[in-house]
């Protein structure tokens, strides 16, 4: 595999530089008093203004895309909890929320991974004014921080409600802006990824293994718009080999999927029966990962109790604590273009993308998952659209990808949300809600003038 974002000891002099940096920006004199000492998260764009400087900006931007996916409770591990990849096993209400699909403006995960995602937005785009300015012959950089202000656009769109404010935080004063639309966003990162391609003109091989991340990503963001067939010529000639990669090391932060799930027990593999020392609850709807025994999701039930004391908890094998995570990679690339073939109505092509998979996988994380018996066609449009989903899920899961495809399937393909989404009663007690996105949160509502009262609308 491909790896972008480096382990812990090869982040280099950039990482020194930002460190300096930062402490440059966050300390002054010992006299000054507490009430004035500088924010951390803020760095004066004064201190950055030297090709060091610049370097170290674009460090920062993967270290933020790495901080909104895989190393920090972000939205791919709090999207799978409002869909079904996990079940809160955890003693916070945050979880229980986003669980019971009934999510408040207040819910102090959310806030954090709205301020995370658009952490990434800003740095990156501090990061491309920098190197414009300082090292304008630096184009694979700077082409690789548009894809990741790209990405994360599309996983603001992916994963939030209509009515998402899109502010530029990258200078001295914030420019607010108003709510944008689902449809706006994606159309934004697309921009953003088209950018990129602007830049990465080069044909070194690092040049190559981003432009792949881009056309991934940009064909993500187009199935977003329904622009389904545009995607798969956008991914074709990605090879299935390519893969660009988030690296963990335990000196620089661990795999989330790893800390959270398996290592703190604060989430359990999402299933149509969770098992709790009061006995067995049932959701209605939902692929059960934790039961399907599929190779791709290998899980275990044991006799351990979770976080919360209650719930026997529901392991998978998929990550261990430094797993290397792809963002992006060859298998997306075929899955979107099986998806192509099945809106073609070339059923021939659509099956014969899938089993390709099934015959050939790619690892999973820890996991290398065996040869697996061919599909047969299932003989209806529904059962075929019911089968792409399902073999995606088990592909791409914890990748931040399931709560995306769950809500395509009410807006794109006329699913209800009793058809995709877990409903009856949370084995809590309460009944599920009816969220299928996560909230504008209240801290936003607070701070920007623009942003009015939050999402326009909670639609899919």
């Amino acid at each position: 595999m491909n790896s972008r974002i480096p382990r812990g000891q090869r982040w280099s002099a950039a990482t020194v530089a930002a460190a300096a940096l930062l402490a440059a920006a966050c300390h002054g004199s010992v006299t000054d008093s507490v009430l004035s000492v500088t924010l951390p998260s803020i760095i004066d764009p004064v201190n950055v203004s030297t090709i060091d400087g610049a370097v170290a900006l674009r460090t920062g931007a993967l270290a933020r895309l790495r901080d909104m996916t895989a190393s920090t409770e972000s939205s791919w591990l709090f999207g799978g909890l409002l869909g079904d990849e996990w079940t809160t096993s955890s003693t916070f209400i945050q979880n229980d929320e986003a669980d019971e699909r009934r999510i408040s403006l207040n819910n102090a995960t959310v806030t954090n991974e709205f301020r995370t995602v658009n952490r990434a937005r800003t740095a990156a785009q501090q990061a491309i004014n920098a190197n414009k300015k300082l090292r304008p012959a630096a184009l694979t950089d700077i082409g690789e921080m548009y894809f990741v202000r790209g990405f994360a656009e599309m996983q603001i769109a992916q994963d939030w409600c209509n009515g998402t404010p899109m502010s530029d935080a990258s200078d001295r004063v914030v420019i607010y802006a108003g709510p944008s639309s689902n449809d706006v966003v994606f159309r934004r990162a697309i921009a953003s990824f088209d950018t990129s391609l602007t830049f990465l003109t080069g044909a070194d091989a690092t040049t190559l293994l981003i432009k792949r991340a881009v056309s991934v990503a940009r064909a993500r963001a187009q199935l977003g718009i329904n622009d389904i067939a545009g995607a798969a010529t956008t991914v074709a000639g990605i090879p299935n080999s390519f893969s660009y990669d988030l690296t963990f090391a335990p000196t620089s932060g661990d795999n989330i999927l790893w800390a959270q799930p398996f290592s703190s027990l604060r989430y359990s593999v999402g299933d149509t029966i969770v098992k709790t020392s009061a006995g067995n609850f049932v959701a209605q709807a939902g692929i059960p990962f934790g039961t399907t025994n599929d190779p791709r999701v290998p899980t275990k039930r044991g006799t351990t109790k979770a976080q919360d004391g209650s719930v026997f908890v529901v392991t998978t094998s998929l990550w261990l604590q430094s797993t290397t995570v792809a963002l992006v990679n060859g298998l997306d690339a075929r899955l979107i273009e099986a998806e192509a073939f099945l809106s073609a109505g070339d059923v021939t092509n659509f099956m014969a993308s899938l089993n390709a998979l099934r015959a050939a996988p790619p690892k999973l994380g820890e996991v290398q998952p065996p040869v697996m018996a061919a599909l047969t066609d299932p003989g209806t449009a529904t059962a075929r659209q019911d089968l792409l989903f399902r073999e995606k899920a088990f592909w791409t899961f914890g990748r931040g990808q399931r709560l995306f495809d769950m809500r395509r399937l009410i807006r794109q393909y006329g699913r209800t949300q009793d058809q995709v989404f877990p409903t009856g009663t949370h084995y809590r007690g309460i009944p599920y809600g009816t969220d299928v996105n996560l909230p504008v949160p209240q801290d936003e509502l607070n701070n920007n003038p623009l942003a009015l009262n939050g999402c326009t609308d909670r639609k899919p």
